[in-house]
């Protein structure tokens, strides 16, 4: 997921390149029905962006879901949940 992120936000003109954008993520492990399986994926993104890309980092951050193929895979078995930070940083 971070590459498809980091792809959208290139084309927005924010580098990710090096250190710019880092991600934390945390699965839930359950066995509904007495098999083990990931259930749910929590993904926390941080992002340093150029000082006024603040607009184009949400909208990349709020679209990037529907063409990552991992999303896309999981989609209907995994619930994804992702939130993010942005620190904006003179360039």
């Amino acid at each position: 997921m971070i590459g498809t992120l980091s792809g959208a936000l290139e084309a927005r003109s924010i580098p990710t390149y090096p250190d710019k954008l880092k991600a934390d993520a945390e699965g839930t492990i359950e066995a509904p029905e007495g098999v083990m399986k990931i259930t749910h994926i929590q993904i926390h993104f941080y992002v340093e962006i150029p000082t006024g890309k603040r607009t184009e980092a949400e909208r990349a951050l709020n679209v990037f879901e529907r063409n990552c193929p991992v999303a896309q895979t999981l989609k209907g078995s995994v619930q994804i949940d992702y939130d993010w930070e942005l620190e904006e940083l003179e360039a």
